[in-house]
């Protein structure tokens, strides 16, 4: 994340608030938004946030499918991140069309990341993004393998991606 600017981020799939929060925490500029379709999950990052008194933390509840479409959310990040939302193919869809031309996404994924990361190829080449570190990450205490998928966004997504709600699961790229 380095080199390149950290002005605004974007958390898809948040859940209780990881890996967005800790980013929050460390670059207290950023501009951060927290995305989760489950209310519960969103309440929490709200109580979390408040609790911290964490500024300029937006948290909405909706699908990635649907914040992809709207234009201030369309290309408006300089990173998107997420963690355990879905098979990279799927994922690549929901985060690349939040993130502008240039900027990045991060996915944290398991063992399986680089065999993901390969059927993520098309997916990747339609969306406007370049596969660009897949880097190992090893977890105190845990056994298995980690890595971070680091995505470099290099051209516009084309308008009709991300697809209807639901679609990417059902049918990747």
């Amino acid at each position: 994340m380095k080199d390149r600017p950290m002005e605004r981020i974007i958390d898809i799939g948040t859940g209780a608030g990881f890996p967005g929060l800790p980013i929050k925490i460390v670059y207290p500029s950023v501009a951060l938004t927290l995305v989760d379709s489950v209310g519960k999950k969103v309440d929490f990052c709200r109580h979390i946030a408040q609790k911290l008194g964490l500024e300029n933390v937006d948290i909405i509840q909706r699908r990635a499918e649907e914040l992809g479409q709207l234009p201030e959310h369309r290309e408006q990040y300089d990173w998107a991140v997420a963690r355990a939302v879905a098979v990279l193919p799927v994922l690549v869809e929901y985060m690349l069309p939040l993130v502008r031309v240039e900027g990045g996404m991060i996915a944290m994924k398991g063992e399986s990341a680089p065999v993901e990361a390969h059927s993520a190829d098309n997916a990747l080449r339609l969306l406007g993004g370049r596969l660009k570190h897949l880097v190992p990450v090893t977890l105190p205490g845990v056994a298995d393998e980690r890595y971070l998928v680091v995505v470099d966004k290099v051209v516009a997504t084309p308008l009709q991606y991300p697809r209807r709600v639901g679609i990417p699961a059902k049918r990747p790229l």
